[in-house]
């Protein structure tokens, strides 16, 4: 149960509508066993008129009023226990709820290298199918472990009082079950965790494929990832399977031990009956109700410690997540505002899950409102000097400055709200052009994304389309091109009119012309923002204040365009090839 200590916040949150809620099921189960002795004494007064001795006024006076009383206490046990339901497990929702939502901030806070070590499917399970297995444990399961508690004191207490020696006999298979119950709750606990596994490799396959499908059909290898797929899900299956064995047992081993309870109790009353030991017939039929009224709360004890098991597996694999750490810490809540200077001194980095040397002492400075261009061959750094300067990651050696700061003591938010990144992969909701454009300012007008839209040159492409800004994307924006995700993720950064402007190869899957254009809007725009351009083509660069060429981590080339044009390198060497394909 430790790790369920993790929702005991909640339950304080929540402790007075749990504490009515338990008052409730406490009145529900008194008035619940009014019900057998009232058909108790019904019986034994119906036996007495049988054997004339009470008057036939008497008889129907005591009947009466037993069946008045009887469906009294059955209305109001009726009623409290509507109320006990709608309490209860009303607070398992607010408390599902509350849990999602710290699991999702949570998700939010941790760094890059979280996401990269763990697949999406698996972190859509922990926050559905785990939450959900957690949310049965604060509802239902505390909702009927209180009601079989209630129920069996209650209860125990009367039939002690009338009859000791046969409620012993009538609770003595419950040790029995006890026993068997914490045997299967342990298998059942390591199965459980076995499940959740499976489904969160179900889950990530599944959600890849979708993400892939593109793939998988022009590879025609749809055939291949169904057989992947049937086997994931057959083994799935078979632990499902192995699961639902031992829960299977809980059930018979109730019912045998509760029938041999009414063995116990008709025998044993019977016996003490004829005996003179027990006065009224109606105790036996009294006993025998509850007996059977006991039955589904000790059931519910099997289902209730099978809750409990599952749920524990489930916040077991949530507090994995929620006891890390981010890499990336806030380290100061001091606002800081941000001008754009930006300083990279002897910078050193390596990927921590590759071991990947990426930048090797780099030492640039740009102030603020210039432009500095990034090209180089591939793998050779660029885009991970723009993943330092959102700091995404930490660099090892040498710092990075920004307004004569280090960037670890920037307030986080507001370096990041100062950035406008636009990604080489642009990254579309599904969800429509104009929300997508928003995303970079939420309270913009539509003047504003209107002007964006013609900032990257992508305004004209919108309005052709059916129901224009209006138009909703597909998953990742797939029904546009790559052009337009380009230019519509350039109109997000633009929009939200950062200090820090930084393109990673964003115009890639554009014409040079429609380049060209875009780069004019764009040096508008940028004046007086710091801006960063990585490219591979040198007419994105050659208007930049300042431009250098990586080549495994390290500055081989620096200086303006006119001056490396006429210095032998790799910028020469592509802008004569751009130039002769006529890329410039």
């Amino acid at each position: 149960m430790k790790e369920l200590k993790h929702i005991n916040k909640y339950f304080y949150k929540y402790r007075y509508r749990l504490l009515f809620g338990v008052l409730i099921t406490i009145f529900a189960k008194i008035f619940a066993v009014f019900t057998p002795r009232l058909i108790g004494k019904s019986i034994t007064t119906i036996s007495k008129g049988f054997n004339n001795e009470i008057s036939n006024d008497v008889f129907k006076q005591e009947l009466t009023t037993h069946i008045i009383y009887l469906i009294g206490a059955a209305i109001i046990a009726g009623f409290f226990t509507f109320l006990m339901r709608q309490t209860i497990i009303n607070v398992s929702r607010h408390i599902e709820y509350d849990l999602k939502n710290e699991v999702y901030q949570q998700y939010q806070r941790l760094s890059l290298n979280f996401y990269k070590s763990n697949r999406t499917g698996d972190l859509m399970n922990r926050i559905s199918e785990d939450v959900t297995k957690v949310r049965m444990y604060t509802g239902p399961a505390i909702m009927y472990t209180v009601n079989m508690v209630t129920l069996f004191v209650v209860a125990l207490i009367y039939m002690i009082s009338v009859a000791p020696k046969l409620t012993l006999y009538t609770m003595l298979p419950l040790p029995f079950l006890s026993f068997i119950i914490y045997k299967l709750s342990k298998i059942i606990n390591k199965r459980s965790t076995i499940v959740q596994q499976y489904l969160s490799k179900l889950s990530s396959y599944t959600q890849e494929s979708f993400s892939g499908i593109s793939i998988i059909k022009s590879y025609g290898i749809e055939n291949e990832n169904n057989l992947a797929f049937n086997a994931l899900s057959e083994e799935s299956k078979q632990k499902q399977i192995d699961l639902t064995k031992v829960q299977a047992l809980f059930f018979p081993s109730m019912i045998l031990l509760i029938g041999i309870s009414n063995i116990l109790v008709a025998y044993v009353g019977g016996m003490q009956y004829i005996n003179g030991e027990i006065k009224d017939i109606g105790t036996i039929a009294e006993f025998l109700f509850y007996v059977n009224m006991l039955t589904w709360p000790v059931a519910t004890v099997g289902w209730v410690t099978n809750l409990v098991q599952q749920a524990e597996a489930s916040q077991k694999r949530i507090n994995e997540f929620l006891k890390q750490e981010p890499e990336i810490k806030n380290n100061t809540l001091e606002h800081t505002k941000i001008e754009g200077n930006i300083d990279f001194n002897n910078v050193t980095f390596i990927y921590p899950d590759t071991n990947i040397k990426a930048l090797n002492q780099i030492s640039f400075t740009l102030k603020k409102g210039e432009t500095l261009a990034v090209l180089g061959k591939t793998g050779s750094g660029k885009s991970t000097v723009l993943d330092l300067i959102g700091r995404l990651y930490d660099v090892q050696e040498g710092n990075i400055t920004i307004d004569g700061k280090t960037i670890d003591q920037l307030n986080l938010n507001d370096l990041r709200d100062s950035i406008g990144y636009v990604p080489q992969d642009a990254f579309l909701f599904s969800d429509t052009i104009e929300n997508n454009i928003m995303f970079g300012k939420e309270d913009a007008t539509e003047a504003e994304v209107i002007e964006a839209a013609k900032n990257a040159y992508v305004h004209k492409n919108i309005k052709k389309f059916t129901n224009g800004y209006k138009t909703k994307l597909g998953e990742r924006g797939i029904t546009l091109s790559g052009g337009q995700k380009q230019r519509i993720s350039i109109a997000r950064a633009l929009i939200k009119a950062p200090e820090i402007m930084l393109f990673d190869d964003c115009l890639s899957a554009v014409d040079t012309e429609t380049e060209e254009k875009i780069l004019n809007n764009l040096r508008k725009a940028s004046q007086g923002k710091t801006t960063i351009i990585v490219s591979h083509r040198v007419s994105s660069a050659k208007h930049a204040d300042k431009i250098i060429v990586l080549d495994e981590g390290k500055i081989v080339q620096s200086g303006t365009h006119e001056n490396l044009i006429n210095v032998d390198g790799y910028y020469q060497e592509l802008y004569l090839k751009q130039l002769s394909s006529k890329e410039l």
